[in-house]
């Protein structure tokens, strides 16, 4: 799997192909969206995608994303409140800082280790495969804007 950080010269075309599967104008330029605009609803990646193939769909992105999901070349997060979001880096069991006030969404790397979560206080016989820690508050922008009550 990759991340960004790692792609080096960003080709679409070998990171599908490299996913095992078929490259399409419409998969390339999702990627090349989601490079562009990670943390991305699939409406937002649609109307970048237009923009350079205006003969997508929405449905088309939709379908892209979940190969992507299934392939292991794309990451659906899922925070509460929130539209589903998309990323391409899947290399690591990083998390997410997200703003209650106007949604902007950060990476954040672990705190300790490659993935410290994954081992949950209480097991209940799961076999524990991901994590998902969101941490909310507010963005630099947006405590600029407002001040804190």
């Amino acid at each position: 799997m990759t991340s960004t950080a790692d792609l080096g010269p960003f080709e679409p075309a070998a990171l599908i192909r490299n996913s095992g599967l078929r490259v399409t104008d419409s998969r390339s330029a999702v990627v090349d969206a989601l490079r562009v605009k990670p943390h991305s609803s699939a409406e937002d990646l649609y109307r970048v995608v237009a923009l350079s193939l205006p003969q997508t769909s929405l449905q088309s992105v939709y379908n892209a994303l979940s190969d992507f999901v299934d392939a292991g070349l794309a990451r659906r997060i899922e925070p509460a409140g929130m539209p589903r979001l998309y990323e391409l880096r899947v290399s690591d069991n990083h998390h997410h800082l997200v703003c209650t006030r106007c949604g902007a969404v950060e990476d954040v790397d672990c705190a300790v280790g490659g993935a410290p979560c994954l081992e949950p206080s209480q097991g209940h016989g799961y076999v524990v495969q991901t994590a998902e820690v969101t941490f909310w508050g507010v963005c630099p922008a947006c405590a600029d804007d407002v001040p804190l009550a």
